[in-house]
């Protein structure tokens, strides 16, 4: 205790030095009005950068649940429109079974929201891994798709995660037709950009230009129908001139995807088995 009074009286100018600088500085910005005005807007532009920041952090840490909402909100509108689209055409003419049985379809497809935790672009293979597993009952064979547009299909699973075949692969067909007819064939990728793919098998006869929208075409149990895939960019003929070979710019870009949602179809058991049926 001795040690520590004799350190304070050796000390004890330097603590009489703050004080008293302190208090100099108190009364400086208080009864100065020019000072004071510097202090007090110093003192609200550093309020305001914190609370800037603040607001910043909050907005950023907020983005995420916006993609979310974004994303089934684009899908949403999508699958809308395809139903106002069959309900003009059915206000046009008589509704065919087809027609019938692509809105009972729509209509039973269920919504899983993933999110994409790993993703690869530049191989000839690609394969996107996402954190929703058979435990959020994800099986293979389901559709993925984005606020933009079809993504890819689920071929593996686990408990917590799920490995999705994307249309960025070389083993990827998925049909697709264009929109407001009745031409589908089969969109592939080869290669190259992430933003191009190529949709063959339509016939010569089919009435085709560069502008086109391609849709899904709703003959599979993986997507419904109407999903917007992309615009024709250059129409050319395949390799066996029997018919054309449409090149497909991609409305979703995969290579910046972030959130998806994998389409659960609760009648894909049933269609799958009158399919096999003699």
């Amino acid at each position: 205790m001795s040690d520590f009074i004799t350190w304070l009286k050796t000390h004890l100018h330097w603590f009489a030095f703050v004080v008293l600088e302190a208090a100099s500085v108190v009364m400086l910005f208080r009864f100065n009005s020019y000072h004071n005005s510097i202090w007090v807007t110093q003192a609200n532009a550093v309020t305001g950068k914190v609370v800037a920041l603040e607001a910043e952090y909050h907005s950023y840490a907020q983005l995420r649940e916006m993609n979310e909402i974004l994303t089934k909100q684009n899908l949403s509108l999508q699958l809308s429109n395809e139903r106002m689209r069959q309900e003009l055409d059915s206000l046009l003419h008589d509704s065919t079974l087809t027609e019938r049985l692509m809105s009972e379809r729509l209509s039973k497809f269920e919504q899983v929201h993933a999110h994409v935790i790993s993703n690869s672009v530049k191989d000839k293979d690609n394969i996107i891994t996402l954190d929703k597993g058979a435990k959020d009952g994800v099986e293979p064979e389901m559709g993925v798709v984005s606020g933009t547009g079809p993504v890819g299909i689920v071929y593996a699973v686990s408990d917590h995660y799920s490995l999705v075949l994307p249309m960025l692969n070389s083993k990827s067909n998925i049909s697709c037709r264009l929109r407001g007819t009745n031409y589908f064939g089969s969109l592939s990728w080869r290669g190259g950009s992430v933003l191009e793919a190529y949709l063959s098998d339509i016939p010569h006869h089919a009435s085709c230009h560069v502008g086109d929208q391609v849709e899904t075409s709703g003959f599979s149990s993986v997507f419904p129908p109407g999903i917007f895939v992309g615009k024709v960019a250059r129409i050319g003929n395949s390799k066996d001139g029997q018919s054309y070979e449409l090149k497909v710019k991609l409305s979703t870009d995969l290579s910046v995807l972030r959130d998806v949602i994998i389409l659960k179809n609760a009648g894909k058991e049933e269609l799958d088995t009158l399919k096999i049926a003699p």
